[in-house]
Formats: C-alpha cells, sequence, structure tokens
C-alpha cells in the first residue's frame, strides 16, 4: 500500500535544475555580462524555447560546464575550434569515453555556439565527430523474457510486462496517465516519446487485468489523497494555467504513482510524480540475476526483444517502426532483414507466453 509520505520538493522543474548544475553558481559570476543573463541561463532558456526535455537540458549543461573548467573558465566566445577539439580529444583519449558519448558533448558546445553565442557552424570550423560503431542490440528469447517477468512482481511485473508488450521505452511507460490507456480500442497513446512525438501501440490483452485491478487500488489512493486535501500532478507545459483544477482529475494521473508526496514549499501543493526510474531498473536488474541469464539484460532489453519477436512472427518492418516510432527505417533495420508481410492486425507478442 503506497503511504503518504512527504518529500518536501518545491517542483519537479526546480529539482532538475538542481540536479543538473551544483556548481552553477562557480560558473555563472565569471561567465555574465551587464544587463544580459548568465551563460547557462541563456542556455536553458534557449532550449526551453524550442522544447527541449529537461534530461537533454540537464545534460548540455553539465557539458559545457565540462568544457569551459577544463579550460580554466575562459567564455566560450572566446574560444573556437582548437579549444573544442582539445576538449573532444581529451575526452577520447584521457576519458576513454564512448563516441556516443564524446558526439553528446559535441552536439551541447555546437548549440551553445548556435543559438546563443549566435555563431554560426561554420565560423568556427571542422570539429571532431567521433564515428559511431555499429552495435547490435541484445535480445531475449521468449523463455528468456519468461524467466525474467517471473522474478517480477506487483507494478514491477506490469511495468516490465508492458515495456515488453507495447514495446514502450521505461520513461514511456512511467510517463502513462489513466487517459493513455484505451481499454476499448486495445491501444496505448504515447505521448511526448523520444523526440517529442506522439505515437500509438497495440494493448497486450494478457496485462489487462492484472493492470485494471492495479488502477483500483490507485484511484482509492487518490480519492484517499483529495479528501486529505492534496492529490495534484505536474501537468505538461502550460496546461496548469489553462485548466486549474486538472491537475487533481483522475484522467490526468499517473498509472504508476510513486510511494512519496512532493510538496510544493510556494504553494503548500501535494502531489504524486510517477515511480522513479532507478526503481524500476534495480527490479529489473535482480530478475534477470535470478532467472540467471548471461546476457546483459535490462529494461531496453524488453524493447529490443518486442521487436525481434514481431518481425520473428511475420509482421512486416514498416509495422514495427511504426509501432516502435522509429524516424528513420534505418534504425529498425537492425533488428532483422525485411520481412513483407503487410500492415495486418497485430498481436502483441507478449500474448503468445
Amino acid at each position: 500500500m503506497i503511504q503518504p509520505k512527504i518529500n518536501h520538493l518545491t517542483s519537479f522543474k526546480e529539482k532538475t535544475a538542481a540536479a543538473a548544475s551544483p556548481a552553477i553558481s562557480v560558473v555563472m559570476p565569471l561567465l555574465t555580462t551587464d544587463n544580459k543573463p548568465k551563460l547557462l541561463e541563456q542556455l536553458s532558456q534557449a532550449m526551453r524555447s524550442r522544447h527541449y526535455s529537461r534530461k537533454t537540458e540537464a545534460t548540455y549543461i553539465h557539458w559545457i560546464k565540462r568544457f569551459i573548467f577544463f579550460h580554466h573558465v575562459r567564455h566560450p566566445k572566446d574560444m573556437a575550434e582548437p579549444e573544442i577539439n582539445a576538449f573532444l580529444t581529451h575526452l577520447a583519449v584521457k576519458e576513454h569515453v564512448s563516441a556516443s558519448t564524446q558526439n553528446q558533448a559535441l552536439c551541447a558546445i555546437i548549440f551553445l555556439y548556435k543559438y546563443v553565442l549566435n555563431r554560426k557552424i561554420g565560423d568556427i570550423g571542422e570539429v571532431i565527430r567521433a564515428r559511431n560503431p555499429v552495435r547490435l542490440p541484445v535480445v531475449m528469447t521468449k523463455d528468456e523474457v519468461k524467466a525474467v517477468l517471473s522474478n517480477l512482481t506487483g507494478d514491477k511485473w506490469i511495468i516490465a510486462y508492458l515495456m515488453y508488450g507495447a514495446g514502450l521505452r521505461l520513461m514511456e511507460c512511467l510517463r502513462l496517465r489513466i487517459q493513455d490507456l484505451d481499454f476499448s480500442k486495445n491501444q496505448i497513446i504515447v505521448r511526448s516519446g523520444k523526440g517529442d512525438k506522439d505515437r500509438i501501440t497495440m494493448f497486450p490483452e494478457s496485462v489487462k487485468k492484472p493492470l485494471i485491478e492495479h488502477l483500483s487500488k490507485v484511484k482509492k489512493i487518490h480519492e484517499s489523497d483529495i479528501a486529505n486535501g492534496f492529490g495534484r500532478v505536474l501537468l505538461p507545459d502550460a496546461l496548469v494555467r489553462k485548466y486549474p483544477n486538472a491537475s487533481k482529475e483522475w484522467r490526468w494521473q499517473w498509472v504508476f504513482p510513486q510511494e512519496t508526496l512532493w510538496q510544493n514549499k510556494k504553494t503548500g501543493e501535494r502531489g504524486r510524480h510517477h515511480i522513479d526510474e532507478s526503481i524500476i531498473q534495480k527490479s529489473v536488474k535482480d530478475a534477470v540475476a535470478r532467472a540467471g541469464l548471461l546476457k546483459r539484460a535490462t529494461c531496453h532489453t524488453f524493447r529490443h526483444s518486442f521487436a525481434t519477436h514481431l518481425l520473428e512472427d511475420g509482421y512486416d518492418i514498416r509495422t514495427v517502426q511504426e509501432l516502435l516510432g522509429h524516424k528513420d527505417l534505418k534504425t529498425t533495420m537492425i533488428y532483422t532483414h525485411v520481412l513483407n508481410k503487410g500492415p495486418s492486425a497485430v498481436r502483441s507478442p507478449a500474448d503468445n507466453l
């Protein structure tokens, strides 16, 4: 049973910003000009105005701080191609980061120069861009999926089942709201997925009953929260201003709420956020170990297995591409070769376990 503990957080926005840059106070005073926001504040504003996710914002701030400190707190406007390449080389040679991590740092730096310092990419010349190696995804067999799921219980089992049965990413699953589940049409609406894209995927028939029982418990907890003067959830964008009471409505509640309550110290409002991703990651890691798998299976392995098993069952790759929400077919092609069956009705591989 979820207990009404209170976690005094001002807001998810402030929590993310604090976690992203613990040493901002050290950097910002050195990187500001008169009557202008500080550099990292300008970076945040530029990213939020373009609707980048908070995780991406936190990551970019991290890399810009690393870049600045590497060059002894010089302002980026006084640096260009040589300094950027020196930093990227240091990451690869001295810190042995992967190609994707190196390119992530480069993307953060390019964003800073292009949208904050207003310097075109051509103005900073050719920069090092690491070649990303092609890696095959880890995929579990159907028996291995069953073994891992058998070592999970409660809402953790449901979350893992949805990741495999509907091809959801972990955060897509945790961010599901009640209104995103359409039991009558057998579909799940994924909102603001990777790339801020919405999509529709199938609803595994075999998970409906345990999910309905889970939602029944969640609704009782929500009704209890409302009776005690709280029960709000954070709403996307500016909906909280447009619909002040929507955050208390059942349809906006998280499908998988956390045990602790957050509290906004300014307004006194209290509510629940969704389950923290680290809890599910640890549970899946433990389940994989108990199942005796030698593969390095993670939460994302369920999604890889979903795609592979659909292709093995004869569904064509473009159908799988749509269900996964891939923009480029090449991304889906990594699972297997094209099997032309046509976009017929899709049955979840979870229903064949």
